[in-house]
């Protein structure tokens, strides 16, 4: 018969669990209330937009059933992507607490270069896009060294750069206004009509989810072995079949018409890698402490200045980025490419998707959602043949209303004593 140990010492309690005045619960109720105890004290993530974007899918489906097809959806992935991957820079430069309003105009210099580049000097297609993506990272240099040497507001420079690089653009496209991007060549049909196997997409996911699961597995095992609680691998696991299952239903719904686009694919692509980048790197905490208070990251021995640049130039390369994609997808470089609402819906995009504009949190994501936002407005409002003017006061609208979820969730925040 085996004995029983009378006062044996109890495992030693978790490092973020030894506050006795708080109650932690991990059964399913007591999640929900930790879900809305987070909601209630302004830490809302992309719940807002999340919320948002089913009311509009719902209302625009029941206006017109067209709305939600495979084909309709498919050609808002297309149109998502251009704008989408300047709204990752936009992310980048709100993250510190700054702004660049110059992202359109270098969107559309960068496609005049491309056209003059390759089309008119006779370059590789390759080395013109390349050509195209240094001169924006070269103008995000120059709004930082202003910024970090003289102080001039990003605000200022940019809105200076905006004109200045549209002058530039005017004056390289010269009389004609406009330069014919060759059709049949890869960049052409990268933009517009070239779109992921059935078998790869899949695949895609599958890997997609494989990696959530792996690096979510590898963050709880980094919190057990600080000490720290963690989620089960089986929760884990859990979490990432449902997520893997759900993507796999909807490339299999769009692949009932033409597939996923390669061009989302790639916008898809460079928000996961931002992401990253924003998360478990070295860079992203320092962007995420510069933007939260920039006097205590210096404090901190954070190289502020070079924060700055590094903010700046990603936001520049990812306009001129996004200016090719928009030159490849309208098969044409122009007088136009830039102007009109690009800036208005790249800053929105970002916005919209939670990324603050006091700086200091944001996510990669917030683009991705966003800029869905946006283009679900403009698709539904197109296939009702209501005016524009309608498209631009519902974005402003939608526009005001998360600057103000922002605004009150950051005073919340700071109420709770989460800021």
């Amino acid at each position: 018969m085996m004995k029983t140990i009378e006062n044996e010492p109890a495992a030693p309690a978790l490092l973020d669990r030894r506050d006795e005045r708080v109650h932690h619960d991990d059964s399913l109720a007591g999640s929900i209330r930790a879900f809305g105890d987070r909601i209630r004290s302004g830490d809302l993530g992309s719940l807002p937009v999340i919320v948002g974007l089913a009311i509009i899918w719902t209302v625009f489906q029941a206006l017109n059933p067209v709305f939600l097809s495979s084909s309709n959806l498919v050609n808002m992935l297309f149109d998502c992507s251009t704008v989408g991957v300047i709204s990752l820079g936009i992310v980048c430069i709100l993250m510190v607490g700054e702004i660049d309003l110059s992202v359109g105009s270098v969107s559309g210099f960068a496609s005049a270069l491309v056209g003059v580049f390759w089309v008119n000097q006779g370059w590789p297609v390759v080395l013109a896009v390349l050509a195209a993506m240094i001169v924006g990272a070269l103008i995000g240099s120059l709004y930082a060294f202003v910024f970090n040497r003289f102080g001039m507001p990003s605000f200022v420079s940019t809105l200076s750069g905006l004109l200045a690089v549209l002058g530039l653009q005017l004056y390289i496209l010269g009389a004609t206004g406009s330069i014919n991007l060759p059709y049949g060549s890869w960049l052409v049909s990268f933009g517009q009509i070239m779109v992921m196997p059935d078998p790869v997409a899949y695949a895609l996911v599958a890997l997609a989810g494989i990696a959530y699961f792996f690096a979510s597995y590898r963050t709880s095992a980094r919190r057990r072995a600080a000490g720290l609680s963690a989620k089960s691998a089986r929760g884990l696991l859990l979490r990432a079949v449902i997520i893997t299952l759900a993507l796999e239903a909807v490339a299999f719904y769009l692949n009932q018409s033409r597939g996923i686009p390669w061009m989302f694919g790639l916008f898809v692509g460079l928000a996961a890698a931002m992401n990253y980048a924003l998360t478990r790197t070295k860079w992203g905490r320092s962007m995420h402490a510069v933007g939260g208070n920039r006097e205590a990251a210096r404090r901190s021995g954070i190289n502020v200045s070079r924060i700055y640049t590094s903010a700046f130039v990603m936001c520049a390369l990812l306009a001129a980025t996004g200016g090719v994609l928009s030159a490849a997808r309208l098969a044409t470089a122009s007088q136009q490419a830039g102007t009109g609402d690009v800036n208005l819906n790249a800053i929105a995009a970002a916005v919209i998707g939670g990324t603050s504009l006091f700086g200091g949190r944001g996510s990669a994501y917030s683009a991705l959602l966003g800029i869905i936002v946006i283009q679900s407005i403009a698709s539904g409002l197109t296939l009702l043949d209501l005016s524009s003017s309608l498209r631009y006061m519902i974005t402003g609208a939608v526009l005001a209303v998360a600057v103000i979820v922002d605004s009150l969730a950051r005073r919340s925040r700071i109420s709770h004593g989460r800021a």
